[in-house]
């Protein structure tokens, strides 16, 4: 049998100035991938830097997380922004993590857009096709995450970037392979037992339960955890060890080809 393999990830560094936000440290010892704010929609330069300086520590690929600008909405609110402007959001976060990862000796492994940025490209590829294009031109070697089969992974593969098929445990599905809306009786789930099985049917069966009771083929490469969780740590650590004895090897994808 062949071994299974798969990422966690982690939304992290989202505190801003004198406002805490998530257990990052409790959080870092049980992802295998770090998504780290830009400063648009969470995040401030500091704690960019020693979010970057926390995940090398423990050996935690670092991603960079950028987000519509918009502090206010925490980046989950729709805005209306063109490709140019979309293009140049990207390029400037992620070329601003880039740099702290260069002074801290390490470099990106990847790029995760955030909330209603995520959104919206997965559905768009107007929007789409610009973010990859960003990505690709400041690194070509970085991987993109976002939802499988969706117009991001269509853009990514169409720069020829590398493409993380991402899924969520602690999120419900409707049968079309989206995300519940948050919001949504039932849209998040609580329960981490119930989390840690349906992480374990995605990596091992690649198949997620819908929040009408059927059932949904879903190939996945990572799974993420949301950061802002009241129990982000436990979550998380629940989630690896659920893995980890179902036999599933908890590993970042590799940079680069």
């Amino acid at each position: 049998m062949q071994p299974i393999t798969i990422d966690l990830n982690c939304d992290l560094g989202e505190s801003f100035g004198a406002y805490r936000m998530g257990d990052d440290a409790g959080v870092l010892p049980y992802v295998s991938s770090a998504n780290v704010a830009c400063g648009a929609h969470a995040g401030d330069p500091s704690v960019m830097r020693r979010t970057v300086a926390a995940a090398l520590e423990h050996g935690v690929a670092i991603g960079a997380h950028p987000g519509l600008p918009d502090l206010a909405g925490f980046g989950r609110r729709d805005i209306r922004i063109s490709p140019q402007e979309a293009y140049d959001l990207v390029i400037y976060q992620v070329g601003a993590l880039a740099a702290f990862a260069t002074a801290a000796g390490t470099a990106l492994n990847h790029v995760k857009p955030h909330g209603a940025l995520y959104n919206m490209a997965c559905a768009d590829p107007a929007l789409a096709e610009p973010i990859a294009r960003a990505v690709r031109d400041v690194d070509a070697r970085l991987i993109l995450f976002g939802l499988p089969g969706s117009e991001l992974q269509r853009a990514a593969e169409g720069a020829g970037l590398r493409f993380a098929r991402e899924a969520f445990a602690d999120r419900a599905y409707t049968s079309h392979g989206s995300l519940v809306p948050r919001g949504t009786p039932g849209a998040v789930v609580e329960d981490p037992d119930e989390a840690v099985r349906r992480a374990l049917l995605i990596a091992t069966e690649r198949r997620v339960g819908t929040a009408h009771g059927g059932e949904l083929r879903l190939e996945a490469d990572t799974v993420c955890v949301h950061g802002d969780r009241a129990d982000a740590a436990s979550f998380a650590r629940a989630l690896r060890e659920g893995l980890e004895r179902g036999g599933v090897t908890v590993a970042a994808p590799n940079r680069g080809r």
